[in-house]
């Protein structure tokens, strides 16, 4: 209660300085979405006709970000907030706020339809061969893994959710929507298939990253995602030296790690197996190029 009495102080201070004029002359749809990824969707599929912003902005964290005053006074004029719905700790934490700035403003959840799966279980097909393996260094992942996004199965039903979300609010333009969003639909369709076929007769199919983000990319191809970092803290000890003794059993020469977090853990691993440190970006606006970016970066790894 106390963090919103303050926003909201802060809040109507900045709105005292916003010249009626200018609210007026807005005529594009005012959309808030909470990932740079989702603004590649809703401007993919809202063309011309969305003004969009972002809650969390290139290089921070939705585990830590924290909303700035600025960015409160554009929810409190925006028309739609497409949510993640997943599970994000930004969302956990500031969405009640958000709606309390902007009570009118529509939430939509970009979830829909989704099955989220729990932290680890993209590799549970895998874990018979490494059962005893498992039961002594079981990993610290738990609950239900929020970066569905980065899965372009997922995306696309995302962008669905966004089409129908935006040809609701502005039914005049729904034909215009559709067919943005059909256009957008068979890129990921490409992708997709991109993807598979880099990844055809793949035998090591192992990966390490520092944080678990691909948990869902792993599900869709086969894969089984690593993770050092340990329910959002660094590994112990023993956690680490069971990763570089997995990794140089399965001859795994690559840890990838992103940019919103440190390289610390990543880079002692590699020393320990005479790999490197790959960056990989899971919040990247650019959703089609760096998908295909990490899929090549995946396929390379697991060879």
């Amino acid at each position: 209660m106390k963090k919103f009495l303050v926003l909201a102080i802060v809040l109507s201070l900045f709105l005292g300085c916003i010249g009626q004029e200018e609210a007026e002359e807005k005529d594009d749809m005012k959309v808030v979405v909470t990932l740079m990824p989702q603004a590649e969707f809703v401007e993919s599929v809202g063309g011309d006709k969305v003004d969009v912003v972002v809650m969390v902005p290139p290089g921070a964290s939705p585990h830590t970000y924290e909303p700035t005053p600025s960015q409160l006074v554009e929810v409190s004029e925006a028309d739609l907030y497409f949510k993640m719905g997943s599970g994000i700790e930004f969302e956990n934490a500031w969405m009640d706020d958000i709606e309390g700035v902007n009570p009118s403003m529509e939430i939509v959840d970009c979830s829909k339809n989704i099955m989220l799966i729990e932290m680890g279980e993209e590799h549970e097909e895998h874990e018979e061969g490494h059962q005893e393996e498992s039961d002594e260094h079981e990993y610290s992942h738990t609950g239900l893994d929020p970066h569905i996004w980065n899965s372009p199965n997922n995306a696309r039903i995302i962008v669905e959710n966004i089409y129908q979300a935006l040809a609701a609010k502005d039914p005049e333009n729904a034909a215009y929507y559709r067919a943005n969003a059909d256009n957008y639909q068979a890129k990921l369709d490409t992708l997709d298939s991109s993807i598979d076929k880099l990844l055809e007769g793949k035998t090591n199919r192992r990966f390490i990253v520092f944080h678990p983000a691909w948990g869902y990319f792993a599900h869709d191809y086969d894969l089984e995602q690593i993770a050092i970092e340990e329910a959002g803290k660094e590994p112990t000890a023993q956690n680490l030296q069971y990763i570089i003794d997995d990794a140089n059993e399965h001859e795994i020469r690559v840890i990838f790690a992103s940019p919103q977090f440190s390289t610390g853990s990543a880079d002692t691993i590699a020393s320990e197996i005479n790999g490197s440190v790959i960056l990989i970006n899971p919040l990247d606006k650019n959703y089609l190029e760096n998908m295909q970016h990490i899929a090549d970066a995946f396929a390379a790894s697991v060879e």
